[in-house]
């Protein structure tokens, strides 16, 4: 990518809001990491014990322990997708942190450009300055 084409699309962006906007973001990605980690911390509910009959003999399930059976591999799924969550989570309060951390530096290098395009001004108008007045003297 061509440094005109970096610049075009980074003179777009509006950063203004970028700035204001980012504090907001590792906020809201703060509070979603605590309240997915609260709903972690909580006890999950005890497994039934197994009562199967321990002579051997053949199992008929009534529909009751069909049922208990399903909520168990549903408590077990439930117990998955909340450890996935969690990753989730954790991943987006990563990429607001480093998102916080980006448009901070960002501004960091406006605010040195600005510095350096006056410098440069204040450079080359002294050195027209200077260079009218040999001129003019000759």
């Amino acid at each position: 990518m061509s440094p005109g084409v970096l610049f075009t699309v980074l003179s777009n962006i509006p950063w203004g809001q970028v700035i204001d906007n980012a504090p907001k973001v590792a906020e809201g990605a703060t509070r979603l990491w605590n309240t997915v980690g609260a709903r972690r911390r909580k006890p999950a509910a005890a497994a039934a014990p197994d009562e199967s009959p321990g002579d051997g003999a053949a199992v008929t399930h009534t529909p009751a322990e069909a049922l208990q059976r399903k909520v168990e591999a549903l408590e077990a799924e439930v117990r998955q997708l909340s450890e996935q969550m969690q990753a989730s989570s954790e991943l987006i309060k990563a990429l607001a942190d480093q998102n916080t951390l980006l448009v901070q530096r960002i501004e960091l290098h406006r605010r040195r450009m600005r510095q350096l395009a006056a410098g440069g001004l204040a450079v080359a108008a002294t050195l027209t300055a200077a260079g009218l007045y040999v001129l003019l003297r000759a």
